[in-house]
């Protein structure tokens, strides 16, 4: 098995630090007290957070598709009653 390095974060405390990161962002640029370069800076920033999030999901959903049909996970289908947004 290949283990990663230690100093390299897992996607899902990745994901949850770029959350946290873009919410405190947001926060901040709807305060309105930023300078246009400022705003345009958070902007740029909430764009590679918003980025990194996407990619993280995009990896938990694999490794779920992979435990759920290890031979063919592009037949993975969706669990039950998450489909339709249920939890």
């Amino acid at each position: 098995m290949v283990r990663k390095p230690a100093n390299e974060p897992s996607p899902v405390a990745d994901f949850e630090a770029s959350l946290d990161q873009l919410e405190q962002l947001v926060e901040k640029m709807e305060h309105g007290e930023m300078s246009l370069e400022e705003s345009l800076a958070a902007y740029e920033r909430g764009v590679g957070l918003y980025r990194r999030c996407q990619q993280a999901l995009e990896q938990a959903e694999l490794r779920v598709r992979l435990l759920t049909d290890p031979d063919a996970p592009e037949r993975a289908e969706p669990f039950p009653g998450l489909a339709d947004g249920e939890a």
